[in-house]
């Protein structure tokens, strides 16, 4: 028997904010606010959602786990993201086909090239 993946959980100083900003990004909706916890799907009966949890502390290390974005355009996508409030991020990538940008809390994501 399998799971069922239900979502990814992401502590934030502000998840509200940090929640609404990801909905942007991906084009899902909040379908759950509360103070203790904001959650985005792309729809509201559609898994997996996303949940942003309150921490007290901002993140202290490199991301152990990020998103891989995949626009039709990496090029627009990367400049949509920055005017959003992203921002480019070296985590030792070098010179490869991806850009690494960081959420407004430094959390780092990956917009890939489009599928050749």
């Amino acid at each position: 028997m399998a799971s069922v993946w239900e979502s990814l959980t992401v502590d934030a100083r502000d998840p509200a904010r940090l929640a609404r900003w990801w909905a942007e990004v991906l084009g899902y909706q909040v379908v759950n606010d509360q103070p203790d916890e904001v959650e985005i799907r792309q729809s509201a009966d559609q898994l997996p959602g996303i949940v942003f949890l309150p921490v007290p502390d901002d993140r202290q290390v490199k991301n152990r786990l990020h998103l891989d974005l995949r626009p039709a355009d990496q090029e627009a996508e990367v400049e949509r993201l920055v005017d959003m409030g992203a921002r480019h991020v070296d985590v030792g990538q070098g010179d490869v086909g991806w850009t690494v940008l960081a959420d407004p809390e430094g959390n780092e994501f990956c917009v890939l090239r489009q599928r050749g």
